[in-house]
């Protein structure tokens, strides 16, 4: 009996280890789990994500396309990374127009983050055809309606007017012994005396040109003004690029008229180059633009730009700077310009010289023709 109890004690020992050793292993090789493989506390947290590279959040850069002055993005470029640690890489352009079309050409790979400087006029096509990021700065609120996009797509932030430069060495030796006063208006450049003496800029690269162009059909009509262009490119010398273009050929002294912006023809002047500003009745004006480039690299950043280039010591630092007004109405006028509300301006229509563009450009060019 006693050797019967043993024999059914072991076998029922022989099974239970058997039961409990199969419960131990992991059913395909019969190995134990150990404890490295089982779940921690620790593990059931879920862990944090990293933070991608160059993503707007993270990202220190800002690649900007400038249609401004060498030394005004420069200037840009060295007070916002001090304000915000954001390093602008830049790309200046010769005009507005040179920028927008390279923007287009980009527009299956966007390079640039912000276009900066230049008219609204370039801006509202790149808008039209999607290529601008919808964004409306809390410190536009501060700023006349006019210098803000309704529909949010470009922001107004500073101003300037557009003047005749003179050579005042060349005219008073070679114009004024022949009893030519100097221009006070822009029908005063029609003079034959200015014949091949005369330079101006290129609608299709440079908001001054364009502006200029539609000054002149706003001002005498579409007829009248057309017959004025006509009569006024007999005495253009040639068309340069850039508006800029015209104040530094005149200052140099190889033409003794031009046309460009007040402001920086008030900037070279006061480099000490024989040169003055004559700002004509029924003048145009421009809105200097800004705007954020659709599928740049660093939106988040250009939307931080954009506020920062509303600010009042950014307004201050740009008209002490390039001479232009600033839109915010707490900061005083350039030194050695004109009082805006001394200025007469044309009636400037801004919505019909966006949608009259192309067309004006393209009957300009055929006008012209060799003088691009």
């Amino acid at each position: 009996m006693f050797k019967k109890w043993m024999g059914s004690l072991t076998a029922f020992t022989l099974l239970t280890t058997v039961m409990l050793t199969g419960c131990g292993t992991n059913g395909t090789n019969g190995a134990s789990q150990t404890p490295a493989s089982a779940p921690k506390a620790a593990d059931t947290k879920e862990a944090p994500k990293e933070t991608p590279k160059d993503t707007p959040a993270a990202s220190k850069k800002l690649t900007v396309y400038a249609a401004l002055n060498e030394d005004d993005i420069v200037q840009i470029q060295k007070k916002f990374k001090e304000d915000t640690g954001i390093e602008i890489e830049y790309l200046r352009l010769s005009g507005a127009g040179e920028a927008s079309t390279r923007i287009q050409a980009e527009k299956a790979s966007p390079k640039a983050d912000v276009f900066v400087g230049g008219s609204v006029e370039f801006y509202e096509p790149l808008a039209s055809q999607g290529l601008l990021e919808k964004y409306s700065s809390p410190n536009a609120k501060e700023l006349d309606a006019q210098f803000n996009d309704p529909k949010g797509f470009w922001q107004g932030w500073y101003m300037g007017v557009l003047g005749i430069v003179l050579n005042k060495d060349r005219f008073k030796k070679e114009l004024e012994p022949k009893g030519i006063k100097e221009p006070k208006t822009w029908d005063d450049l029609l003079d034959p005396a200015y014949k091949g003496l005369f330079i101006t800029s290129n609608p299709a690269t440079a908001g001054g040109g364009y502006i200029f162009v539609a000054d002149q059909l706003f001002r005498l009509g579409e007829e009248k003004g057309w017959d004025y262009l006509k009569k006024l490119n007999d005495n253009v010398h040639h068309y340069t690029p850039a508006a800029g273009d015209g104040i530094n050929l005149t200052a140099t002294g190889e033409f003794v008229a031009g046309m460009s912006w007040a402001h920086d023809i008030v900037k070279s002047a006061k480099q000490g180059y024989p040169i003055q500003v004559i700002v004509p009745d029924q003048t145009a004006f421009e809105i200097g633009g800004a705007g954020i480039v659709k599928g740049g690299a660093n939106t988040e950043n250009a939307k931080k730009f954009i506020d920062w280039l509303l600010t009042k010591p950014v307004g201050e630092m740009n008209t002490k700077l390039s001479n232009r007004y600033s839109v915010r109405k707490d900061v005083a006028p350039p030194e050695g310009m004109i009082k805006i509300e001394d200025v007469k301006l044309v009636k400037y229509d801004r919505d019909k010289a966006s949608q009259m563009k192309a067309d004006v450009v393209k009957k300009f060019t055929e006008m012209t023709g060799k003088k691009q």
